[in-house]
C-alpha cells in the first residue's frame, strides 16, 4: 500500500530571499534521506511561505527494502589457527555482522579461501525510519543562523510548531521543546490553526485559513491579479523576475492593488523612479502603450482586499515620501560641475590602506591608456577613455548616490549628459560597474568596456599589493567577480591579456604617471596570473569542460587568458579523434623525457652532425616547421604537432635519447626540450587522461 507522508516546519517570518533556497534544500536532504534508508517513493512535493517549509512525500513504500548479502571477511588462513579453532579476527568479524562464527562459510577468491557470512537485513517500517526525518530538519544550513531563548541550537529563525505525519499517524520526534503533531497554522493575522485528519488535508486546510501554501500556485495568483489590474487600466506590466519571486516569498494570501503618484516626479530620470518603487517598496511600475513610465504601480498585500483603500493610500505615502527626497537630491545634486565633484573625491576613501578615490581614478587612467594602446582603439575612442577616465567616479559624492547607492554609474551617466559630456564617456561611467554578477550584462561600448576592465585591474592589483588576498569563500572586496568580469570582457570583445607581460606593463603606467601605491605591486604578479588561471578554470568547469583538460591548459605556460580558453577549446575539439590518444601519448613521452636536460642543455643548439640515425634528422626537420605554424594560431599549433606522432614514435623505436656519449646524449635532449617547448602553449599535456 503506498503511503503519503507530510512534514511542515513552522518558522517565525524568513527573509523573503532564504525561502526558496531553503526548500529547494529541504526536499534533497529528504529525498537524499530515503534513497540511503531505502524507503522507497514517488514524489515529493514542496510547499513554502514566509512562515513554513514543508514537504509532501507521496508513494511512499510499507517499509524499507530487505537487504540479503553475503558479506566477505578475513582470509581462512586469518580466521583460523593451526588447529582450526576461530581467532580473534574471525569472531570479531561475525560479531560486527550481527552474527556468530557458525554462520561462517568459505569461498576461494583468486586461489584463496576466506571467510564468508550470509546476512539478512529486515526492513524497518515506514513509520520507524520517518522518525530519522529530525535529522534532515536540524541539519538544514542557511546564510545566517540565529539561536533563540537559553538554547545552543541555531537555526535561520525560531522553529514554532512541526507537523510530521504518516497519511493519519503523528510520526513522532521533537526539536527542542517543540513536538511534532497534526496541527498547522494558518494566516497569522486572518487564520487559525488546523487539525489535519490525514497528511492529504494539508493543502486544502490551510487554504481554508487564508495560506496559499504552494509556493507556484500563489506566484501565478499574484501574476492574475498583476495581469488583470494591468488590463483593466490600459498598462503594461512586465514584472522583473526577482522581484516576484521575492513578493511571492512575502505574502502567504496575496491581493494585488494598484496606487499613483503625482506626474511631477516623472521629471525625474525614470531609473530614479523605478529604483524607489522595485527595490525599495517592492513594487511593480506601469508603462503605457506607448512605453512611457506611469505615475502608477501595483503591488501585493498579505491578506484580503478589506479596507484596501488604506492600505493603498498608506503605500502611495511612503513612496511619495522617498520621491520627494529623490526630487530634492536631483535638483541640488545639479547646481554643481563635475569637477566640484571630482576634487571631492580625494577626500573619499578608496580603501584606507590604499588610496583616496581620486587617486584611483588616476591609476585606472594609466592603465586605461596602455590597454586603448594595445585593443587598438581610434584616436576618439581613447580621447573618450581619457576624458571618462578623468571623471568616473564623481557620482558617488552626489546627494542622490548618498540616497540611492543601487544607482552610482546610472547618475553619473545622467548628470554627464545633462553637464554636456558626450555620450561615449557618459555611457561608459555607467558601464564601467559592469559586470555586477558572474553572469551579469557586459559593457556596450567599446570605451565603457576598456574602462570597466582598467578599473577591475586596478582594484586587483591594489588589493593584491596591499596583501588583501582572497582565501576561502572569503572575499570582502570581490575580486573574484571583478576578475571574471574582465574575463568575460576580453572573450567579448576578443582582447589579448597576456598576464605575466601585461601587469608589469600597467604598473609601469602607473610609475610614469606619479600615481603608483607605495607598495611593490610587480611582486604579486605570479599570485594574481594563478588568480586569473583559477577563474578560469571556474568558467570552463561551468562550460562543461573535462576536468584534465582544465587541469591542463591552465597549467602550462600561456599567461593570456584568451589563449586559455582557446586551448581548452582545441583540446576538447580533438579529444575524440582516432588519434587523440596516440597524439598525447607521444607528445607526453616527449616532455617527460626533455626534463632530464637541465637548463644548459635544453638550451644549446641542436647539431645534426651528431645525428646517428634518419629518425634523428626526420625529426629535427619537423620541429622546424613548428614557430610558422604557431604563428597561425594555437589549433594550427596542434595540428602541426599532431602530424609530428609517427614521426616521434619512430624517433624512439631507432633512437636511444639516454646514449653513453655524453655530445650525442646532449644533443638528444636539446632536440626533445626545443620539441618539448612548443607544446607548453597548449598546455600541460601530461595532465591529459587518455585511454
Amino acid at each position: 500500500m503506498a503511503h503519503t507522508f507530510l512534514l511542515e516546519i513552522g518558522l517565525e517570518e524568513v527573509p523573503a530571499h532564504v525561502v526558496t533556497p531553503s526548500i529547494k534544500q529541504l526536499v534533497k536532504r529528504a529525498g537524499d534521506f530515503l534513497k540511503d534508508q531505502r524507503l522507497a517513493y514517488e514524489t515529493i512535493k514542496p510547499f513554502s511561505t514566509p512562515r513554513r517549509l514543508a514537504i509532501e512525500v507521496t508513494g511512499l513504500a510499507d517499509k524499507q527494502e530487505d537487504i540479503s548479502e553475503s558479506v566477505k571477511g578475513p582470509a581462512k588462513k586469518i580466521a583460523q589457527d593451526a588447529d582450526g579453532n576461530w581467532t580473534k579476527a574471525a569472531i570479531g568479524f561475525t560479531k560486527g555482522q550481527g552474527l556468530s562464527v557458525d554462520d561462517i562459510t568459505f569461498k576461494e577468491v583468486k586461489g584463496t579461501e576466506y571467510v564468508y557470512v550470509d546476512k539478512f537485513t529486515a526492513g524497518k517500517t515506514a513509520g520507524e525510519v520517518l522518525e530519522g526525518m529530525k535529522e534532515v530538519v536540524t541539519s538544514m544550513t542557511f546564510p545566517t543562523m540565529m539561536k533563540w531563548g537559553v538554547n545552543h541550537f541555531d537555526y535561520i529563525r525560531p522553529i514554532r510548531w512541526l507537523v510530521a505525519m504518516l497519511d493519519g499517524t503523528i510520526i513522532p520526534f521533537n526539536i527542542l521543546d517543540v513536538q511534532t503533531g497534526n496541527t498547522t497554522r494558518g494566516h497569522r493575522f486572518l487564520g487559525h490553526e488546523a487539525i489535519l485528519k490525514t497528511a492529504t488535508d494539508y493543502e486544502d486546510a490551510l487554504m481554508s485559513e487564508y495560506v496559499v501554501v504552494d509556493a507556484a500556485k500563489r506566484k501565478q495568483i499574484i501574476m492574475d491579479q498583476i495581469n488583470q489590474i494591468a488590463s483593466d487600466n490600459a498598462w503594461l506590466v512586465n514584472p522583473d523576475q526577482s522581484l516576484l519571486e521575492e513578493v511571492n516569498n512575502l505574502v502567504e494570501w496575496p491581493t494585488a492593488f494598484a496606487g499613483a503618484f503625482d506626474k511631477k516626479y516623472l521629471t525625474i530620470p525614470e531609473e530614479v523612479l523605478i529604483t524607489s518603487m522595485r527595490d525599495h517598496q517592492r513594487f511593480f511600475y506601469a508603462r503605457n502603450q506607448a512605453g512611457e513610465l506611469m505615475p502608477n504601480f501595483i503591488s501585493v498585500r498579505n491578506g484580503t482586499d478589506h479596507m484596501i483603500e488604506n492600505v493603498v493610500a498608506g503605500n502611495e505615502k511612503v513612496l511619495t515620501a522617498r520621491l520627494e527626497d529623490a526630487m530634492f537630491f536631483y535638483q541640488e545634486d545639479q547646481k554643481k560641475t563635475i569637477d566640484d565633484y571630482v576634487n571631492r573625491l580625494d577626500g573619499v576613501s578608496f580603501h584606507d590602506k590604499i588610496s583616496s578615490m581620486y587617486d584611483k581614478m588616476m591609476r585606472t587612467k594609466a592603465i586605461a591608456n596602455v590597454l586603448a594602446d594595445k585593443f587598438g582603439l581610434s584616436e576618439q575612442e581613447r580621447a573618450d577613455v581619457n576624458r571618462a577616465a578623468d571623471i568616473y567616479k564623481f557620482d558617488l559624492v552626489t546627494g542622490m548616490v548618498g540616497e540611492f547607492a543601487e544607482l552610482q554609474g546610472v547618475m553619473g551617466e545622467k548628470y554627464a549628459l545633462l553637464q554636456g559630456e558626450t555620450t561615449a564617456v557618459a555611457q561608459a561611467v555607467r558601464e564601467h560597474y559592469l559586470p555586477i554578477s558572474a553572469d551579469g550584462d557586459l559593457p556596450e561600448s567599446t570605451v565603457g568596456a576598456v574602462l570597466a576592465v582598467a578599473d577591475k585591474f586596478d582594484s586587483i592589483l591594489a588589493f593584491f599589493g596591499a596583501n588583501m588576498i582572497p582565501s576561502g569563500s572569503n572575499d570582502p572586496y570581490a575580486l573574484r567577480r571583478q576578475a571574471t568580469g574582465i574575463i568575460r570582457i576580453a572573450r567579448e570583445h576578443h582582447w589579448h591579456l597576456p598576464i605575466n607581460t601585461l601587469l608589469p606593463e600597467l604598473v609601469s603606467a602607473e610609475d610614469a604617471a606619479e600615481v603608483n601605491l607605495t607598495y611593490d605591486q610587480l611582486d604579486e604578479v605570479p599570485a594574481i596570473l594563478d588568480f586569473f588561471r583559477d577563474r578560469v578554470a571556474k568558467m570552463l568547469k561551468n562550460d562543461g569542460v573535462r576536468h584534465d583538460i582544465i587541469d591542463a591548459v591552465t597549467a602550462g605556460s600561456n599567461s593570456d587568458i584568451l589563449d586559455l580558453f582557446e586551448d581548452a577549446r582545441i583540446l576538447t575539439a580533438h579529444q575524440d579523434d582516432a588519434n587523440f590518444k596516440a597524439v598525447i601519448e607521444a607528445l607526453t613521452r616527449v616532455i617527460r623525457i626533455s626534463k632530464k636536460a637541465d637548463q644548459r642543455v635544453a638550451e644549446q643548439r641542436v647539431n645534426p652532425e651528431l645525428f646517428e640515425n634518419e629518425a634523428e634528422a626526420a625529426l629535427h626537420d619537423a620541429v622546424q616547421t613548428l614557430p610558422k605554424a604557431a604563428e597561425n594560431g594555437l589549433s594550427t599549433l596542434y595540428e602541426a604537432l599532431a602530424a609530428l606522432q609517427p614521426i616521434i614514435d619512430h624517433y624512439f623505436d631507432d633512437t636511444m635519447v639516454m646514449a653513453e656519449d655524453e655530445a650525442v646524449r646532449n644533443n638528444r635532449l636539446a632536440e626533445l626540450s626545443q620539441l618539448a617547448v612548443w607544446t607548453y602553449p597548449l598546455g600541460d599535456l601530461d595532465l591529459l587522461i587518455v585511454k
